[in-house]
């Protein structure tokens, strides 16, 4: 059972790679500029939590909880989000390099993706409804079995994604990403 509970600080400028951060409750948080990276940040709860400009990258997530967390201009390489606590689980990127990171078999409906890059990003059995992609970088990133009803497409950017092997029904395209959904059939779109 976590102990701490924090709520309402600011931490800047902050090494928690050394220290570690301790185990408990944030809630209304924000953190900027604080480095994470190679940081365990098991079993925490970050609630309603704001990071600026950290890197959290090839940190430990086992049963973290992440929820309404919002991510700006942060690098988050490498991550492993499907070991995250499931339990209302969501999240906001922006300006985030996320290159690398999964989001193996998560439900994130309605998970919201603004200037990122999300290169060689693990989609996969992911449920992302509604989610949107705006101006986001999409090289290599794996959609299978995927569930993107309803997705916002429009301006992102480098994605393949396979239609027969993907739920895409209602999902949003630019008549400029259409080359992204047929890539499969190696057909030329000009």
């Amino acid at each position: 059972m976590t102990t701490n509970y924090t709520e309402g600080q600011t931490f800047k400028g902050e090494d928690f790679t050394e220290k570690g951060l301790p185990t408990g409750t944030y809630e209304n948080c924000r953190f900027i500029q604080c480095l994470f990276s190679n940081t365990n940040l098991s079993g925490i709860k970050f609630l309603q939590c704001e990071f600026n400009d950290c890197d959290l990258s090839l940190a430990k997530l086992q049963k973290t909880a992440f929820q309404e967390a919002r991510f700006k201009q942060c690098k988050l390489l490498g991550l492993r989000f499907e070991e995250c606590h499931p339990f209302l689980l969501s999240f906001q990127f922006e300006g985030c390099l996320l290159n690398l990171s999964s989001f193996y078999q998560l439900q994130l409906k309605g998970a919201h993706f603004k200037d990122c890059q999300l290169e060689e990003v693990d989609f996969g059995e992911a449920g992302l409804t509604k989610a949107v992609f705006d101006q986001c970088n999409l090289a290599n990133a794996q959609f299978d079995n995927t569930i993107l009803e309803q997705a916002d497409f429009r301006t992102a950017f480098n994605f393949s994604i396979d239609p027969e092997k993907n739920r895409i029904q209602g999902a949003k395209f630019s008549v400029h990403g259409l080359a992204g959904l047929l890539e499969k059939y190696h057909i030329v779109v000009e």
